[in-house]
């Protein structure tokens, strides 16, 4: 069985998303102890929608990203409740995430997009051009 799992980023984290082909998540920043994948899309559209778009670092920009992972793999992780009812979310260990990237089972998928109003697009940012792509649909 495979689980879909969420995660919402913003466009420096797709650019590397794309620099890996779509088949993994960048190593986490040296302040960043936890890669958290969301369980579901409703919770990953509120972080990318409200944090997301309003964030310099996040190019103002928020996408929600989709992924697979066989279930029985996903057994080792504990599920976090970290608000209301939707809120969940798996804690990667960040020295874990290479083992937890070979564990993906087709390309990440970008399911939606968020701009905030300072977004700006780069027509030589390969992130940016599939940002636009996705909102061209």
């Amino acid at each position: 069985m495979k689980t879909t799992l969420y995660r919402p980023i913003g466009l420096k984290e797709l650019q590397l998303i794309i620099d890996m082909n779509f088949k993994g998540f960048p190593p986490r920043l040296e302040w960043q102890p936890i890669f958290y994948p969301v369980l579901n899309q409703e919770y990953a559209e509120q972080i990318a929608q409200k944090w997301n778009t309003g964030d310099e670092f996040s190019g103002y920009c928020g996408i929600v990203t989709k992924f697979e992972l066989a279930t029985d793999y996903l057994q080792k992780y504990e599920v976090h409740n970290v608000g209301g009812f939707i809120h969940n979310e798996l804690w990667v260990q960040s020295e874990n995430l290479a083992e937890f990237n070979s564990q993906i089972i087709n390309p990440i998928e970008v399911v939606k997009v968020f701009t905030g109003e300072r977004f700006n697009v780069d027509n030589k940012d390969q992130a940016s051009l599939c940002v636009l792509k996705y909102l061209k649909r």
